[in-house]
C-alpha cells in the first residue's frame, strides 16, 4: 500500500466523526439536505449518499427532527437539531476543542527546532 492510499484511508476515518459534528452545528437552524451539502462544500464536502443516511440515523437517535415544507415549487424535508441534539453538540464541541489543543501540543513537539 502506498502513502496516498494510507492517507486517504486515514482521512476517511477522521472525517466520520467530524461530519456528525458539522451537521449538528449547521442544524442549529433548520436546513434541507441539499442546502447542507452546499453549505458544507467549501469546508467539509459531504456527498448525498453519505449525508442522507446520516440525517436519518441522527433523527432515529433523537438528535434531529424533520418536517416537510410543501409550500414551494417542490417539497423539501427540513432537519433541525432537537434540544437533545444541541446538548450532544455542546458535549462534542468541548471534546473537539480539547482534542485540537492536545493535537496542537503533540504536533508542535514534533516540529524541528
Amino acid at each position: 500500500m502506498d502513502k496516498d492510499e494510507l492517507v486517504s484511508g486515514f482521512l476517511l476515518e477522521l472525517r466520520r466523526g467530524t461530519v456528525i459534528l458539522c451537521v449538528l452545528a449547521k442544524l442549529r437552524r433548520p436546513a434541507y439536505g441539499y442546502q447542507l451539502i452546499t453549505d458544507l462544500a467549501g469546508v467539509m464536502p459531504v456527498e448525498a449518499n453519505t449525508l442522507y443516511p446520516l440525517l436519518r440515523r441522527l433523527e432515529a437517535q433523537g438528535l434531529l427532527e424533520s418536517s416537510w415544507d410543501t409550500g414551494g415549487a417542490k417539497p423539501r424535508k427540513y432537519y433541525a437539531a432537537t434540544p437533545f441534539g444541541l446538548e450532544v453538540l455542546e458535549a462534542l464541541k468541548g471534546h473537539w476543542q480539547a482534542t485540537v489543543r492536545s493535537m496542537d501540543t503533540i504536533l508542535k513537539e514534533e516540529e524541528p527546532s
